[in-house]
């Protein structure tokens, strides 16, 4: 990583713009985005941790969505749209669960709301709005015009998968979307118009961070989902059978935790043609990835250097093999088109020697997840004082249980030795953990908000091998004391994390 960025102790919390309060259903890039960095910057915070900002997929994960370059329209915030005049104040009357996101009822409310601002965008945006549209436009081609093309084919056909479309377009002969262009004019003149403003809008909240000293930590899913633009519009660049279907999927092989391991079913690279090129979508990705955050967050970095291939019509992963990822000549083509990266490797799960190489090699820092450590005994890697400075450490992750949920549910070898090595007893355990991953060596510590507000399971944000009830949890402003802030900024002081002083972002 460069040095500006991983040179200083920092500390930071993970928490989804999704997660957010807000009035319309959903958190959003408006005022309560704004406050949220406020309170980053009160409590010493100078890292700010979401999901993969695109579009959600099944299940509303923001792991399998339409688009690996396209904003997620829920995060558009209406206020902006609602003082330049396209959207009637009016419009956002509504009530909707103020801690939950009720996605079925949420998502087609925000999308109609997107319409009639586009609509009022229309109908009385100034010259200078136009344009400021279209220079945007014209600096995303290499990936807006096939999104908005895609979305506008998917609402057409649904709920058809995009192999299932008119041969034509399903193989993207250029007659055939010329005439789709043409016919559906309007409706890519819409999704245009919305990626605009979540650009835009991230935009402005990423230098309002920055002017609080605070940096913006992205993450970026290994994989693409196969009903999405992505694939559709280069299927040469995954294993796809003639027809447009998957001949192998993604997943892991079984291990300690499912005897049948998991099937994620993304579609496979076709690395051999991605080398071809100089691993150009990929550069195209990053460089994406690296205008709307600071440092990424690489999920399943042991898939660069192999990764179980399950024949598609396999219900489970057990009859997988491992295949070789495409490893060093990767990282090298990604530095040498956008310079150091930084990139922060998801190294959990079982690892290989081969995959702790190249992680070295490329200098990314591994993932450490306290909840983990105390498992095994004294030797456990995710102990802090096992710890190397190029590590990033977690209480949890957004797939790990609050604190005090795994707490309750531990097991009685894990909470006798957590009691022993963090010397407490069952009350404030969660703060114990806090600063044995602030007082560690790790050069950057992230936490849950919901450990910070010290909640249990009912808060959790995904339970991994679930499709229900994930991807939801909201908080309210009056959960947050003021004791929470004081007490993360005091640990953040104490253990030498950069958090008091502004950064100068520009070096």
């Amino acid at each position: 990583m460069p040095s500006s960025l991983m040179d200083l102790r920092r500390a930071g919390v993970v928490l989804h713009p999704t997660s957010l309060p807000g009035p319309h259903g959903s958190g959003d890039l408006g005022p309560n985005a704004y406050y949220f960095v406020d309170w980053l910057n009160k409590a010493g915070q100078t890292l700010w941790q979401t999901l993969p900002l695109g579009p959600v997929g099944p299940g509303f994960s923001p792991y399998m969505g339409s688009s690996v370059f396209a904003g997620n329209p829920m995060l558009v915030a209406f206020e902006p749209l609602a003082e330049r005049g396209w959207l009637a104040a009016s419009s956002l009357q509504v009530e909707f669960d103020d801690v939950k996101v009720d996605y079925p009822e949420v998502l087609p409310w925000r999308m109609a709301r997107l319409r009639e601002a586009f609509a009022g965008f229309v109908a009385t945006a100034t010259p200078h709005e136009h344009d400021a549209q279209a220079h945007w436009v014209a600096s995303q081609q290499i990936w807006l015009e096939d999104y908005a093309l895609f979305m506008a084919l998917d609402q057409a056909y649904a709920p058809l998968l995009w192999p299932q479309w008119p041969q034509p377009l399903a193989q993207r002969e250029p007659a055939a979307l010329a005439e789709a262009r043409r016919v559906f004019a309007d409706e890519l003149a819409f999704w245009r118009f919305v990626q605009w403003q979540f650009d835009s809008q991230w935009q402005a909240l990423k230098s309002y961070a920055h002017s609080q000293g605070v940096l913006m930590v992205g993450d970026l899913p290994i994989f693409v989902a196969h009903h999405g633009a992505d694939c559709w519009a280069r299927p040469d660049l995954y294993l796809l059978d003639a027809s447009g279907q998957p001949r192998v999927v993604a997943g892991v092989p079984p291990d300690f935790f499912s005897a049948t391991g998991q099937r994620w079913g993304n579609p496979l690279y076709n690395w051999e043609t991605m080398q071809a090129d100089g691993y150009q979508w990929w550069v195209e990705r990053v460089r994406r990835q690296l205008a709307l955050a600071d440092v990424i967050r690489i999920d399943h970095f042991r898939g660069f250097m192999d990764y179980w291939e399950i024949p598609a019509d396999e219900p489970t992963a057990v009859k997988g093999r491992w295949q070789d990822g495409p490893g060093d000549a990767l990282f090298e083509a990604l530095t040498q088109a956008l310079g150091p990266l930084p990139i922060i490797a998801e190294d959990l799960g079982i690892i290989t020697d081969a995959v702790v190489r190249l992680r070295e090699r490329t200098g990314f820092p591994g993932m450490r997840v306290l909840q983990f450590a105390f498992s095994g005994d004294a030797h456990h890697p995710f102990l802090p004082h096992n710890f190397e400075p190029n590590t990033v450490v977690y209480t949890g992750t957004h797939d790990n249980d609050t604190v005090l949920g795994w707490w309750a549910n531990c097991s009685a070898h894990e909470r006798a030795f957590a009691q022993r090595y963090l010397d407490v007893q069952d009350t404030d355990l969660t703060w114990a953990l806090l600063r044995a991953a602030a007082m560690s060596v790790a050069r950057l510590s992230l936490c849950q908000f919901q450990d910070v507000l010290e909640l249990g399971s009912e808060h959790r944000m995904n339970v991994p091998g679930t499709t229900s009830g994930c991807w939801t949890w909201r908080f309210s402003w009056d959960w947050v004391t003021p004791q929470a802030s004081v007490r993360l900024a005091h640990i953040t002081a104490a253990s030498a994390r950069v958090g008091f002083e502004r950064l100068d972002l520009s070096a």
